[in-house]
């Protein structure tokens, strides 16, 4: 068995908060720095308070709205207050403080993450060293992706990603140095609650608990004390499949139950070794363990379109966080450089060798190296474990100088000197608000003409602030992004407004009338027998006569100038041939400035020039036709003005010159005549078939007539 807790060097219990409660305000404060640059900008206030930095925030502050204002009754997706332990939260604190929600969204992620100071100096204590956890502390608090995922304002479940897991490290460690069942139950109830605080960390947890069970195993099979640990801990993750809460609280009831029995009456080793190994069998068994951690990891690697069925292009590939990232990347993401990490793994290696229950620790660490294949997302996870790495490596460097002033004057300049490219970093990330009050207000006069079960169909990045703003219902969002990516991209891009009506109507009518199933799939029977042919459908959807469900409920169109430069991203989705998921043809959309202009040439930045007086684009070595110019020009009205100047009918390029943003887009004909480039761009719409509702710089929001 390890050395127990040296006494010694066992920190008063005041000095011990007194470092927690710095290392937390340092944290904090830290995080004030983003609320410092922008709390003299107008452009990010709605109801007198910063907004957030995230987009999926707005999934769980549309929850706390459902739960204090009873808002978005009609919508399926809106998250329960008893399913996500930050809605719970949340909906708590607006009730019980004087806060604000918007107040409480903002703060609460900083609030939060900077807890993640307390288990690192506990872990350090548990061998006599709170000063090393608390400058490891300081560093782990506000490294680049611990930072960039839990700063003020991103509402996330992220402020609990690493901060839970290191409080489930802490028990889990204790119980191996102290050897007592308590530990192992408060473990037990950690990890009870982890899947109640972060919905996505099942595999973490798993990986934990089968580190734990064989470090046990491996090193204390004969104690008696394992089995009962194991056990416990095992009992913890298997999921029952109950509704929630009761999930977490049965699973909290039944680990203290045990705990109890286990304390109060003699348990033989033999029953509780065979208790703990069919604990572990049901845990592999309901909790599918490996699938779990194998079908994240595969989640994430993987590409393309689906095999089976018709073929949908795969969403992962278009978001940053989930691609591979260089090395340089990875490294600043944990320890905020190439020389931090490097120190890092040394120490904890070195920690491995010294005090060995630091391979518990080994999950969140190599999940954070899974981060070079899998996205910058799985970098937060080794965070906190590498700055104690870090740290420990310069505490066991300056314990050769023999005198503990070098040894801490060492440790405080080593440490320095790694917090600062991290700060640099985080004064630098001046990351905007999701939308700006004036995108906000658009949102708000939705919300005054529609009606809580109306739909608004717009790409899936906004469709949680269309939620929370306007209180309308949304076909995709950020947690349902899948096959129906296809259906409003290719609303948005159609060059036929019929296809674009009657899709609109019956993508929502069907999503509603099916029980809210996936409606690409529904629509086109997707792997069913009588599969149908989504380009026949869709070639009938472009007749005035085509045959409609009966409309139940409005449908608006959001089109937001911020689309401008995805909508090359957006077109991917629908841009396919569903029978066998090649692309349909060549779309191009490219939004570019003017860097230089002279003689009647412009040059733009992506190296592309244009001779205006031929009314040539000169792509590379190739020239081609341009079929328009057009000048568009924003009247305070909400009208767009056009001046077009004709070039060659048979151009296969339109440039427009969106002259009240300063924004040149160079497109191809088809794509010219899309959905969002003639009622966004143009402001130009089939008023049969559309009616506008909201007109501004920011955003044109149109109400479906069919």
């Amino acid at each position: 068995m390890q050395s127990p807790i040296n006494h010694n060097k066992t920190v008063d219990t005041k000095y011990l908060m007194l470092l927690m409660l710095l290392a937390y305000a340092f944290s904090f404060l830290i995080r004030m720095i983003w609320v410092y640059q922008f709390q003299d900008n107008p452009n990010f206030y709605w109801n007198d308070q910063i907004m957030i930095n995230t987009n999926d925030g707005y999934f769980f502050a549309a929850g706390a709205q459902q739960a204090l204002f009873d808002m978005h009754q009609h919508n399926p997706r809106i998250p329960d207050i008893y399913s996500y332990g930050m809605v719970f939260l949340t909906t708590w604190l607006v009730k019980l403080t004087p806060l604000s929600l918007e107040t409480v969204t903002l703060y609460l992620p900083a609030v939060i993450s900077s807890l993640v100071v307390i288990p690192v100096i506990l872990i350090a204590r548990l061998y006599g060293e709170a000063l090393w956890g608390f400058f490891a502390a300081l560093l782990g608090s506000i490294a680049w992706s611990y930072y960039n995922r839990t700063m003020i304002g991103y509402y996330d479940t992220d402020m609990f990603s690493a901060m839970a897991p290191m409080f489930i490290l802490y028990f889990l460690m204790k119980s191996t140095v102290d050897f007592n069942l308590r530990s192992a139950l408060y473990a037990a109830i950690a990890i009870s609650l982890y899947p109640f605080l972060y919905d996505q960390g099942a595999s973490i947890i798993y990986a934990m608990g089968i580190i734990y069970g064989l470090y046990l195993v491996w090193y204390h099979r004969e104690e008696k004390l394992t089995y009962s640990s194991l056990l416990l801990v095992f009992l913890a993750m298997i999921p029952f499949g109950l509704p929630d809460p009761h999930e977490y609280l049965v699973h909290i009831a039944l680990v203290v139950a045990v705990f109890i029995v286990l304390s109060k009456t003699s348990v033989s080793s033999t029953y509780l070794m065979g208790a703990s190994a069919i604990a572990f069998i049901a845990l592999l068994f309901f909790g599918n363990v490996f699938g779990i951690i194998l079908g994240k990891m595969m989640s994430y690697m993987s590409t393309g379109t689906k095999a089976e069925g018709l073929h949908f292009y795969g969403v992962h590939q278009t978001v940053r966080e989930a691609g591979k990232i260089p090395f340089d990347v990875f490294a600043d993401r944990i320890s905020g450089s190439v020389p931090g990490l490097i120190v890092a793994v040394l120490g904890y290696l070195l920690l491995v060798v010294k005090h060995r229950a630091f391979l518990l620790a080994l999950p969140l660490m190599g999940i954070g190296m899974f981060a070079l294949w899998g996205g910058l997302r799985f970098t937060v996870y080794a965070v906190p474990v590498a700055a104690m790495g870090a740290v420990y490596l310069f505490y066991l460097m300056g314990s050769y100088f023999g005198s503990k002033k070098a040894q801490y004057a060492l440790v405080v300049v080593a440490t320095a000197a790694l917090l600062y490219p991290n700060i640099t970093h985080i004064i630098g990330y001046k990351v905007p608000t999701v939308l700006t009050n004036n995108e906000v207000r658009d949102l708000q006069a939705l919300k005054e003409v529609a009606k809580p079960g109306d739909y608004t169909l717009t790409w899936w990045d906004y469709g949680y602030p269309v939620w929370y703003y306007s209180e309308t219902s949304t076909l995709i969002d950020g947690g349902k992004h899948q096959n129906d990516n296809f259906i409003i991209s290719k609303i948005l891009q159609t060059s036929s407004a019929e296809l674009a009506a009657n899709l609109s109507r019956l993508a929502v009518e069907t999503y509603v009338d099916s029980g809210y199933k996936v409606v690409a799939d529904t629509l086109f029977k997707n792997k069913q027998e009588d599969q149908l042919d989504p380009n026949l459908m869709l070639s009938e959807m472009e007749l005035p006569s085509y045959a409609l469900p009966p409309k139940t409920r409005d449908v608006y169109l959001y089109l937001p100038y911020r689309m401008l430069n995805i909508f090359p991203t957006v077109t991917q989705f629908g841009n396919l041939d569903l029978n066998t998921g090649k692309p349909l043809r060549e779309i191009n959309f490219y939004p570019v400035s003017a860097v230089s202009q002279g003689e009647g040439v412009l040059t733009f930045n992506n190296g592309i020039v244009m001779d205006m007086k031929k009314g040539e684009l000169q792509l590379g070595s190739q020239s081609s036709g341009v079929r328009f110019f057009i000048v568009t020009e924003n009247t305070q009205n909400g009208e767009v003005h056009t001046k077009v100047q004709p070039y060659h009918t048979e151009g296969k390029y339109v440039v427009i010159y969106m002259k009240s943003y300063g924004q040149f887009i160079l497109m191809d004909a088809e794509t010219f005549g899309s959905t969002y480039v003639q009622m966004f761009i143009l402001g130009k719409y089939n008023p049969d078939l559309f009616e506008p509702v909201v007109s501004s710089p920011y955003s044109r929001i149109y109400r479906l007539k069919k």
